[in-house]
């Protein structure tokens, strides 16, 4: 009601300052009959009124999106960064670090995977506490939907986001970045920019995107008088299963979606990241009470990976993303269809870059060799469109150039923490060492025995500040078999790999011959040459002349194959949170639906009541002109 009333206040104060009498009264005291054509007694009283009307339209337009903009306007408010998060902060180290502690196996232990440092512990969340969590979503995602102000508050709230984000980047990242390891401009990049991407483009589109469709309708003329409509209302409470690698954004991204679409949401959170989550999610909760929403409508959970069933078997979501591994994908997917809740999953993907050889010799190394470097090593490779595969078809010369440059950035780059500025680093810890590591060295050795020539890294690596840290060495590996392990499966770390072909059709295949489809990218001087190999690359999203932006473009994103399916992102991200109701109506109303008295019930004549509907299919669908005439005529004398 408040911002009714303001609404109402702010308009009257325009038009005052407007002065609209004053114009209305130079209009009329305008002598339009001096050609005496026009009798001011009878039409010209009309035309100024009609005049006057038109030329007020768009102020009166201007005036509403004014308003509206002074409705929406973000709300401030103050939500400090946790004491870990603040530069030089001395925690203590967590041994053996990780996130279960065998004499404390009901919480979660977190801590920075850059230094080691502990976090603090959280309990990891019951069947009862997640019954709980979807229940409070539930009665407040009601309440939200059906706010008579709703449209304008899920827009306030995404604008009093997006401008707590711009003002706090630098806390976000350093949250980001005590829990992931990653570094500062990582986070920028990978956190901060692609999350505001999604805010600003969802303001922008996301009501056009969600407002009822039109449909063609029936294509039997006889029934064109119906108006056909899909309009998208919310599910209900949709879970969020998310990854570790991105922090704030893999939180970020489906809240802002839910939101806007009018659900409740419920995200799980990885334990890994349980820490830096809950941060997050109480700052989208102080967004939503300032903007007077209540803030039960976003949950958090989190539990260990053994009682992953209590949430992918929950009856209580009517919509689940997730985001993983494929052995945990079955998982969820078991659990999920013994409720019959519809998932889409984005799964691990083994991005592939082909490059042409025209490319390299229009545009030279350099370039692509920087675009290779962002891609492979950001967040030291723990990307699910990250650069994974880099095929190289043509002539050896620009091949080597190629290595030869690479080769020189990845010896130069420095790894380490760059949280408390100690140190300029150029990639950041991994969020899991041990087991990883181990998979990652076999891979490396399993490659150079299939005759890969190492030219950097290839193991861990000791920092000599933070021995208890997850480091791998940034790793270049050349003339690479496509049909290895390394080449095959999704490494999720820092190592480039190459893989020369003798040309775009074999690199081509090379691309395709994985189990997985998530992203990958073409380059090619040949537009049209680049569009045909884009046609016919297995992948749910493709960048041509550039890598991964198909997702800063708000494209519907996900895969095919081992990638998985199903859509988020974009206008088919946000529908795909909503059910999709179709509606049908009469377009007038004084043509409507009515039952020939032939085939009413109970039929009286069966075998006229065949002739008259077989006539009607006839008059509907048949293409010759000549035989709807004749079976209209056939309607006409049976009907009755």
């Amino acid at each position: 009601m408040s911002n009714i009333t303001e609404f109402v206040s702010h308009l009257n104060e325009t038009l005052r300052s407007l002065n609209v009498s004053e114009i209305s009264r130079a209009l009329l005291s305008t002598n339009f009959t001096e050609s005496g054509l026009v009798s001011q007694n009878s039409f010209f009283p009309v035309q100024i009124s009609l005049s006057l009307l038109l030329g007020l339209i768009p102020v009166i337009i201007f005036l509403i999106r004014r308003s509206r903009k002074h409705i929406e306007k973000p709300a401030k408010f103050e939500f400090p960064a946790p004491e870990e998060a603040k530069p030089n902060w001395k925690g203590k180290r967590l041994i053996p670090a990780d996130i279960f502690q065998q004499d404390d196996p009901a919480n979660i232990y977190c801590y920075c995977p850059a230094t080691a440092q502990y976090l603090g512990k959280f309990k990891s969340d019951t069947k009862e506490s997640i019954d709980a969590a979807i229940g409070r979503a539930r009665q407040a995602q009601d309440k939200f939907y059906h706010d008579a102000q709703f449209s304008v508050k899920r827009r306030k709230v995404l604008r009093t986001l997006n401008e707590f984000i711009i003002c706090n980047q630098e806390a976000i990242a350093r949250v980001a970045c005590r829990d992931s390891g990653k570094t500062m401009v990582d986070a920028s990049l990978g956190e901060i920019m692609v999350t505001l991407e999604k805010i600003n483009w969802t303001l922008k589109n996301g009501e056009n995107a969600l407002k009822p469709s039109s449909r063609p309708g029936p294509a039997n003329m006889l029934m064109r008088y119906k108006k056909a409509e899909v309009w998208y209302e919310p599910r209900g409470v949709v879970g969020a299963l998310v990854s570790w690698n991105y922090p704030f954004h893999n939180i970020l991204n489906p809240v802002i979606a839910a939101i806007f679409s009018g659900n409740g949401i419920v995200v799980k959170c990885s334990e890994r990241v349980r820490w830096s989550s809950e941060y997050f999610i109480n700052l989208v909760k102080t967004a939503l009470r300032v903007c007077e929403i209540d803030d039960d409508l976003v949950q958090l959970i989190c539990c260990w990976g053994k009682d992953g069933d209590t949430v992918s078997g929950n009856p209580g979501f009517d919509h689940l993303t997730f985001i993983g591994s494929i052995p945990v994908a079955k998982k969820v997917l078991k659990a999920a269809s013994g409720v019959v809740t519809p998932v889409v999953v984005e799964l691990g993907g083994k991005d592939a870059v082909v490059i042409c050889n025209d490319y390299m010799k229009k545009r030279g190394v350099n370039g692509i060799a920087s675009v290779l470097m962002r891609g492979t090593f950001q967040s030291a490779g723990q990307n699910c469109i990250g650069i994974e595969r880099v095929i190289v078809a043509g002539d050896n010369e620009h091949y080597s150039q190629l290595v030869d440059r690479l080769s020189k950035k990845v010896s130069s780059l420095r790894v380490g923490s760059d949280i408390d500025q100690n140190e300029e680093i150029d990639m950041g810890a991994m969020i899991m060492g041990g087991a990883k590591f181990d998979e990652l060295e076999s891979w490396v050795k399993d490659a150079v025995a299939h005759g890969a020539r190492l030219l950097h890294g290839g193991k861990r690596y000791i920092h000599p500040n933070y021995p208890q840290g997850h480091y791998f060495e940034p790793t270049l590996l050349v003339d690479v078999d496509p049909t290895c392990k390394l080449a095959t499966n999704e490494v999720f770390g820092p190592v480039l790999c190459l893989i020369h072909a003798r040309d775009d059709d074999e690199a081509l295949n090379f691309a395709n011959s994985t189990m997985f489809g998530l992203g990958g990218a073409v380059f090619s001087t040949d537009l049209a040459k680049a569009k045909r190999l884009t046609a016919k690359m297995r992948a749910g999203n493709v960048a041509i002349n550039d890598f991964a932006t198909f997702y800063v473009c708000q494209l519907p994103f996900g895969g095919v194959g081992g990638s998985g399916y199903g859509k988020f992102g974009g206008e088919e991200g946000l529908r795909g949170l909503c059910i999709e109701k179709s509606v049908c109506y009469d377009k007038a109303s004084f043509i409507s639906t009515s039952i020939p008295k032939v085939i009413e019930y109970p039929i009286s004549n069966g075998k006229k009541a065949w002739k008259f509907v077989s006539s009607l299919c006839k008059a509907g669908y048949d293409y010759s002109l000549w035989q709807k005439v004749k079976a209209l005529t056939t309607l006409a004398k049976n009907a009755n």
